[in-house]
């Protein structure tokens, strides 16, 4: 095909835009089918479902080429979340994507090359007919509208803000999605968690604003850290637990480099056969986990990341262990919460202190 004679700049955006599932086109009046291709760019980009592109010919052409094309399709709201951005064997990358400036610079259209808007757009600007009442008895929003999915713990749960069995005297700064709390039977007085107000299991499933939140609460206590001579290493571990903690963890600058903390934990995992990859920094974990995917993850304060999938069993104190071995803060007897938790005066004394050193790094008080 003669992309100059039959291309349309309008309608490339639009499918850039709106990534269907499906594209159709007759228009050339041949058979064509694409392979499918990806609406998202690999390791930089959420995983999305993919486009397939079908052009059919006219009905009855005499050169008998496929005016015919049949297929099932479930609505996205039926779907799988995992299921819906599975990527097939044979997909390619998005034909519309353009590398460098250009991908970023919209294409300006002279008079001879735009084309009608009314040919594929309906005129939002005009009013047709009359507006059904937003009643909730039906009507084209009504349906689309999807109740919010809300999370609920399946038995108590320890760091639901809202829980009774919170404890809430370990809490340090509040924000709007998620908290900082002190860990009980931490690795050190400044081991701190940040937590999702509501309930949820892992960093996959939690929504943009709450992960800007955590973000913020990271930058904070990078900067915190750093103003008491510590570096601080965070990880995950979405494995038998069914609330996400974020465990921060202090680690004095002149106790060892970053360098040595990633090779102390690359290192325990050979020995366990654990197989922990470095993942590149900007990577976000949403593209390389789905919701319900156990997994460990390891961020150092420099933006290195370190990743495993868990496909059996997974030691329960493994991010413990390596932070509490004599290679980083050699505090061997602490690598078990139980076996170090204070009484809950200390504890409430603890977090007082914390609170007050915090409040000039701490972003909810300055809100």
């Amino acid at each position: 095909m003669d992309t100059q004679r039959c291309g349309s700049v309008l309608i490339s955006n639009l499918a850039t835009s709106l990534k269907p599932r499906y594209h159709f086109a007759a228009l050339e009046k041949t058979y064509y089918e694409r392979l499918p291709y990806r609406n998202h760019v690999v390791l930089q980009e959420n995983a999305q479902h993919v486009s397939r592109f079908i052009a059919l010919a006219n009905v009855g052409n005499t050169s008998k080429k496929k005016y015919l094309y049949a297929f099932n399709i479930l609505p996205m709201r039926s779907m799988d979340p995992a299921e819906l951005v599975k990527q097939p064997q044979d997909v390619t990358e998005n034909p519309y994507q353009k590398s460098g400036k250009e991908a970023h610079k919209p294409k300006m259209l002279s008079g001879a090359e735009e084309e009608p808007a009314c040919q594929f757009f309906f005129d939002l600007s005009k009013q047709h007919g009359k507006k059904r009442p937003s009643d909730g008895k039906g009507g084209q929003h009504s349906q689309l509208k999807q109740p919010k999915k809300i999370h609920q713990p399946t038995g108590p749960c320890w760091f639901c803000l809202s829980s009774p069995d919170v404890e809430k005297h370990l809490v340090v700064s509040i924000g709007t999605h998620c908290y900082l709390a002190l860990a009980k039977g931490g690795l050190s007085n400044d081991h701190v968690l940040i937590l999702p107000i509501g309930h949820y299991q892992s960093v996959v499933e939690l929504s943009s604003e709450a992960m800007e939140e955590i973000d913020k609460y990271k930058s904070a206590l990078k900067k915190f850290f750093r103003s008491k001579g510590k570096r601080y290493v965070l990880f995950e571990r979405n494995y038998r637990s069914q609330h996400l903690q974020l465990q921060v963890i202090p680690v004095p600058l002149n106790c060892c480099a970053t360098e040595d903390i990633k090779e102390s934990f690359i290192l325990q995992a050979q020995e366990q056969e654990i197989e922990l990859l470095e993942i590149p920094e900007h990577s976000d974990i949403k593209q390389i986990a789905q919701p319900g995917t156990p997994y460990f993850y390891v961020e150092l304060d420099t933006g290195e990341k370190l990743f495993h999938r868990i496909k059996k069993k997974f030691p329960l104190q493994f991010g413990r262990e390596v932070l509490a071995s004599e290679a980083i803060l050699n505090v061997p007897g602490r690598a078990d919460w139980q076996q170090c938790t204070a009484s809950r005066e200390e504890a409430e004394a603890a977090a007082k202190a914390f609170r007050e050193d915090f409040q000039p790094f701490d972003f909810s008080e300055l809100q």
